[in-house]
């Protein structure tokens, strides 16, 4: 294993690896039990007006060209046999339709579609990169970013460079301003972890720049709780309290800022500000602590270039406080939200819906990407 940790060697196309595919293909759907398309027989290239704009007063919130979703959300479709089924169904087609609906930005979740979708199961390659920029192009979309590979090691093996400089590669033929991760920077609560963390990222994020990305990381809740970093030690040495900073808010403060990016989950977030209330301070005492998402970005303004749009409803008895739904039908104010963080031309909201897809209804999926499109678009300044 060899640390290249401040090598300076120029990104390199290195093609011939073993590739990972962050996009699982679902199963084929059996012809029979598919539905007759509800989304419009025939989807429109992008020289075809989308579906009328979403109609409201005041001040639009998210401009039309930031209104974006990750391909995570429909990722049945792509997945999905194009030739079982009269949907729209690999990157092409749902590219197509999600233009037709208004977006004009996509965030991927890997490059891996159904074998028989133009251009086979994988484009995880420079060629196949350079197929996905045509479509985008097509249809008027622009690529702002993918949750893809970010190298397991550290220090980083030989492999887990090259590998990070392809995606680099990948991410400038499709025209990404930014790439990153779905995964946190450590599953770790104790600063020592978060501390290694931060130097792994500082040093992707260089090699990121070099390239002319930015390098983001995305959160789950388990990023927003309490890092422990003070009090008695347990038996392996470990501090067993905390001084109330959260763990993501101690990583921004220990990672370069023009190295390394963030992408704000909403929805995770307030996950996050229900369960994680309370904490011990390092003199025994409890302390309660209310997490305040948007109060976050505010202070750290331009870290976070991303964000996930996704939505909940309350629910008080799964342990999360909120079960997730379509965009812009739940009880998250995202309003509010957007008022606050402001730099309505700097951030990039993508609609997310992880349980989007349905087994029994393979229309859902996209059916709920327009009602994304649509909730997002509505929304104006109070």
């Amino acid at each position: 294993m060899t640390d290249l940790r401040t090598s300076d060697e120029p990104l390199r196309r290195t093609l011939g690896l073993d590739r990972r595919r962050f996009l699982s293909t679902c199963t084929a759907v059996a012809a029979g039990a598919i539905a007759a398309p509800v989304l419009g027989a025939t989807p429109v290239h992008a020289a075809t007006a989308p579906a009328a704009e979403p109609t409201g007063t005041g001040h639009a919130l998210v401009p039309a060209d930031r209104r974006g979703i990750i391909l995570y959300t429909v990722r049945d479709a792509i997945g999905r046999d194009p030739l079982s089924t009269p949907l729209p169904s690999g990157f092409r087609a749902v590219f197509e339709q999600l233009a037709r609906f208004g977006y004009r930005q996509v965030e991927f979740a890997g490059y891996g579609q159904h074998a028989n979708a133009p251009g086979g199961a994988s484009l995880e390659s420079v060629a196949g990169a350079r197929l996905l920029r045509g479509w985008l192009d097509e249809f008027g979309l622009r690529a702002q970013g993918n949750h893809g590979f970010i190298p397991p090691s550290w220090p980083l093996t030989t492999a887990d460079l090259d590998t990070f400089k392809r995606h680099l590669e990948i991410a400038n033929i499709l025209g990404m301003a930014h790439m990153g991760t779905g995964g946190d920077p450590t599953s770790s609560s104790y600063k020592a972890d978060w501390d290694v963390a931060a130097d792994k990222w500082n040093t992707l994020g260089e090699i990121a720049r070099r390239a002319g990305i930015k390098l983001y990381t995305h959160n789950h809740d388990a990023a927003y709780n309490f890092l422990l970093d003070g009090g008695p030690l347990d038996a392996q040495g470990r501090p067993t309290r905390s001084s109330g900073v959260r763990k993501l808010e101690y990583f921004l403060t220990v990672t370069d800022p023009q190295l390394v990016w963030l992408e704000m989950d909403v929805f995770w977030a307030h996950v996050a500000q229900y369960k994680f209330r309370t904490y011990t301070a390092h003199d025994g005492s409890a302390q309660t602590n209310l997490f305040d998402p948007a109060g976050l970005v505010e202070r750290y303004d331009k870290r976070y270039p991303l964000f996930h749009a996704k939505d909940g409803v309350t629910n008080t008895t799964n342990g999360m406080g909120y079960d997730m739904v379509p965009f812009g039908t739940g009880v998250i104010d995202y309003t509010t939200f957007f008022s606050r963080v402001g730099h309505r031309n700097y951030h990039n909201p993508m609609v997310e819906q992880d349980n989007a897809p349905s087994a029994t209804d393979p229309a859902q999926s996209l059916r709920h990407a327009r009602i994304g499109y649509d909730n997002l678009a509505r929304l104006r300044r109070r």
